[in-house]
């Protein structure tokens, strides 16, 4: 009979697996690449504590700097993983991150939030939203980090993230369009790349998606809100359905323009289909663009970033990042 270590209660494929003992095992292999000043780009970056009392912290990135007067917008950045693997700090993010830095000419402060299992719904919002509290705390030029203080538009604040970060960007944006949340600064815009977003009941090609095709698939998707949130391990939680019956309206999302990027073959991209056609009839007093790369899958441009889509959508991304406030 095995031992209570080595009986799995719980396994997510290539991603996590925790055993009956507590035991949780991340199956991602993970590195650190500390932070330096990139050679090709001239992007410069280094490691912050954030908040010291909850130890979040961050990898500030900065692009090479021609006009020392000139501000540049800032970009909060959520990386991907389901919530439950990844960091700022790990080869596929730092370099991704540098790249966008370097092609949209953004300051950018990506966050290492607290993971799932051990540290389950809300603490990663919470963390974010600590996270983009520090950020602002900057916007006086008084702030603890001089990158932010010299160089930081606070006019030209954008929230992006992959996967289960675009899930967090949105919900900072749903909590920035309330005056309560108490946030200091306003968003001029969100990116959500392959946003993590789901529920019940399947829609589109959800319904015939062939289970064993990809990893990140329907049976994979079901099970993920379930287990970070297990307070409510229901995939119509209005934080991971964001159209669901009784979920807040869009309209009050608090930014003034939104970027979903959806795969042709992930298996979530009718989810992100489905939130930019909300979101426009929402009533919301915004610009909303959607982005499709064909013939890709989920994440595919954080991992492979010398292929030409994911040079093509970097440059998208880019471009949103470049723009100003909408003038209507």
């Amino acid at each position: 009979m095995e031992s209570s270590k080595q009986e799995v209660v719980f396994e997510l494929p290539m991603t996590i697996r925790v055993h009956k003992d507590g035991n949780v095992e991340r199956l991602v292999p993970t590195d650190f690449i500390p932070p330096s000043t990139d050679p090709t780009t001239g992007v410069s970056s280094k490691d912050i504590v954030v908040v010291p009392e909850s130890s979040i912290t961050a990898r500030l990135f900065l692009p090479k700097i021609t006009d020392p007067n000139k501000k540049l917008a800032v970009l909060v950045y959520f990386h991907g993983g389901a919530f439950v693997i990844n960091t700022p700090f790990i080869t596929p993010f730092h370099k991704y991150v540098t790249t966008l830095v370097s092609e949209a000419s953004v300051v950018a402060v990506s966050v290492d939030y607290r993971k799932a299992p051990e540290h389950p719904i809300p603490a990663a919002y919470e963390d974010s939203m600590a996270a983009l509290k520090w950020v602002a705390s900057h916007s006086n030029g008084d702030g603890p980090e001089p990158w932010l203080n010299n160089h930081a538009d606070f006019h030209r604040v954008f929230l992006g993230g992959d996967s289960s970060g675009a899930n967090i960007a949105h919900n900072l944006a749903m909590a920035a369009g309330n005056p309560e949340t108490g946030l200091d600064i306003g968003l001029l815009g969100i990116a959500l790349v392959h946003p993590y977003f789901w529920g019940s009941v399947p829609i589109g090609s959800e319904a015939g998606y062939p289970d064993d095709k990809f990893l990140v698939n329907r049976g994979y998707v079901d099970r993920v809100w379930p287990f970070i949130c297990p307070s409510n391990p229901d995939n119509d939680d209005p934080r991971v359905n964001p159209v669901a019956e009784g979920a807040p309206s869009l309209a009050g999302l608090g930014c003034k323009r939104v970027l979903v990027c959806v795969a042709e073959h992930d298996v979530l991209k009718d989810r992100g289909r489905l939130y930019y056609e909300a979101l426009s009839r929402s009533g919301w007093m915004g610009v909303a663009e959607i982005f499709e790369t064909r013939g890709e899958h989920h994440g595919f441009h954080c991992y492979f970033l010398e292929r030409e889509k994911s040079k093509e959508l970097t440059r998208r991304l880019a471009a949103f990042y470049k723009t100003d406030a909408p003038r209507f």
